[in-house]
């Protein structure tokens, strides 16, 4: 596993579970948004941690510990990420995995097998707006939304979160995924926020990324619940 960084202590990452968040290295997308760009784009990789060290850190607190958010960069593009899940199963930990749902097979194998008891996808935008949204003109989103359909008809624990960024999401583009995640169980809509290592802020990008005010964030909210009443504001008061 190539891990870029390890926090290890969390209460937001895991909801409702004492836990510690693995960030693997490497992305497919491109978002200019992208909180993490630094494990995204190799250029700006940190070395990387050693994988022993951080399950002898899980290791030696996997009392105290009820779970482990495995989260990247887009973890399901590491080679030996099953075979690391099942190190931390073997501890008696909860695993969530945070991806963007690119590996659809990976994902359904993960919970069918019992590697995986949570998981939290980033759904970018509707179908029209996902290569603006990913920072990848021409992409397919087809394989991401196989994924959302397969969560969505199945009966694992999951959430749909979205990052909300002025000038790529729209009334309608919330609109159109309300309608595609009727009938999901969670669906949270998060807010851009600047910081050191944006994507678009360690690149050359001339476009870069802004944030809705909370009025504007409440309004989307209002769209978003028109289909899906069940929708949320996450980490806005």
């Amino acid at each position: 596993m190539r891990i870029g960084g390890f926090l290890p202590t969390t209460l937001l990452d895991y909801p409702g579970h004492l836990a510690c968040t693995v960030f693997t290295m490497g992305c497919d997308l491109r978002c200019p948004f992208c909180h993490n760009g630094e494990l995204v784009l190799p250029e700006h990789f940190p070395a990387p941690l050693d994988e022993e060290e951080v399950l002898a850190h899980i290791r030696k607190r996997s009392k105290l510990l009820e779970g482990v958010c495995v989260s990247g960069g887009e973890p399901t593009l590491q080679p030996d990420l099953k075979d690391f899940i099942k190190k931390l199963k073997d501890l008696g930990l909860l695993v969530k995995l945070d991806t963007n749902g690119r590996d659809t097979e990976l994902v359904k194998e993960l919970l069918e097998e019992g590697l995986v008891d949570m998981v939290a996808m980033d759904l970018k935008a509707d179908r029209a707006s996902y290569p603006l949204v990913c920072g990848l003109p021409g992409m397919d989103p087809a394989p991401y939304f196989r994924t959302a359909e397969f969560l969505l008809s199945s009966s694992y624990e999951y959430e749909f979160r979205t990052t909300l960024v002025k000038g790529l999401h729209s009334a309608e583009c919330i609109s159109n995924m309300s309608s595609f995640l009727s009938k999901a169980e969670h669906w949270y809509l998060q807010s851009y926020a600047p910081g050191d290592n944006v994507t678009a802020f360690l690149t050359d990008s001339a476009a870069k990324p802004e944030s809705f005010d909370r009025e504007e964030l409440h309004a989307l909210l209002r769209i978003a619940q028109e289909k899906m009443p069940r929708a949320r504001l996450r980490g806005i008061e």
